[in-house]
């Protein structure tokens, strides 16, 4: 579901970008509430698994499409709200600069669609009150698929709405809600399928995990997340390393909606950069001079070691990314409260 910038003009890719960085700080803030130095490396770890995971393209039977997993449920079920969508901007970062996947333009508007709906909306309003007591492993499964399904809907419907008020494109607005909503909700039910295992997984190692997030808590001092850190980034590696080697080739949800139908008339509907002008192009100049590893491989080469390289390199600068975001934020809190309490301290002098 990243958008490219030739679906975005100038106003709302500038816009979004201001929204965004406006969630992002509210995120921030809200994190400190919990954020500990138990929950640090878990956002890394977390960060770095869904950008692996994006890198999979699971084919959709039938319709010649692919998806991949947002991630946006499964952050703010091992993380909380706030620190949630601190992740999956980094992931997203990491993969307009490092990789040239999702354009700057648009950047804003994929942080937004990604992270605003699974991680402040739905999460809060579906996912925690209905996990609130008796949690089984089928209650997580359920309620897992439920949340993302409603949030992937909602990011997808975002992306119709932004490219509507960008004006920037032939194709019609009822014909592209009529193909984005039904792909993303057969992408909706596989991810959150994918969320509801990794999830359940972590409930029957350590519960405390999922439970201090649903009760807006810290993970505490006692909490021991040692083997869910190490499945986890084996999985990171596995996926980033190994299985990204297999991922479909077919296009993804979004390009299916803009290109799948030629014989419909719409794939005339999409705009490309260079007809939109000079601007577009110099912020594809920006990418290209940023990007290491421009579509998840080594620059004029198609060899298949360019797939696993991103994989692991990407997942381990997003972890580090993620995961410095999170120190950051403690380090804050802590002087913070290292401050207030010299302050009373000196109030409580005679």
């Amino acid at each position: 579901m990243h958008m490219g910038d030739a679906l975005v003009s100038p106003v709302v890719g500038g816009v979004m970008l201001a929204v965004s960085a406006g969630m992002i700080a509210y995120a921030a803030v809200k994190s400190k509430k919990t954020m500990d130095r138990k929950k640090i490396p878990m956002m890394g770890v977390m960060a770095a698994l869904i950008f692996a995971g994006q890198m999979i393209n699971f084919t959709i039977p039938v319709t010649g499409s692919s998806g991949h997993i947002g991630g946006g449920i499964l952050l703010a079920a091992m993380l909380g709200e706030g620190p949630g969508v601190l992740a999956i901007a980094a992931v997203l970062l990491i993969q307009a600069f490092f990789f040239a996947d999702g354009g700057l333009l648009a950047l804003g508007c994929n942080i937004f669609n990604m992270g605003f709906w699974p991680c402040l909306v739905v999460y809060p309003l579906v996912f925690k009150p209905l996990l609130k007591k008796n949690v089984t492993p089928g209650k997580l499964m359920g309620v897992s698929v439920l949340s993302v399904v409603i949030a992937l809907q909602l990011g997808s419907f975002g992306v119709v709405l932004e490219t509507l008020a960008s004006g920037i494109t032939a194709l019609p607005f009822g014909a592209f809600v009529a193909l984005m909503q039904p792909i993303h909700l057969a992408i909706g039910l596989v991810e959150g399928i994918v969320t509801g295992l990794i999830l359940i997984f972590v409930w029957k190692a350590r519960p405390e995990i999922i439970d201090a997030n649903v009760h807006n808590r810290g993970f505490g001092e006692s909490m021991n997340t040692k083997k869910v850190l190490v499945g986890l980034i084996i999985a990171a590696v596995v996926i980033g390393g190994g299985l990204s080697l297999f991922a479909s080739q077919n296009p993804d949800g979004l390009e299916w909606a803009m290109f799948g139908n030629a014989e419909e008339g719409y794939r005339e509907g999409l705009t490309t950069e260079e007809e939109l002008g000079e601007g577009y192009e110099s912020l594809n100049d920006v990418q290209d001079s940023t990007a290491v590893l421009p579509d998840y491989g080594f620059k004029d080469s198609d060899s298949a070691a360019g797939t696993s390289v991103s994989g692991i390199v990407g997942s381990a600068v997003t972890l580090a990314l993620a995961g410095a975001v999170g120190g950051v934020i403690l380090a804050v809190n802590r002087k913070k409260k290292k401050k207030s309490g010299e302050t009373a301290e000196e109030h409580e002098e005679p």
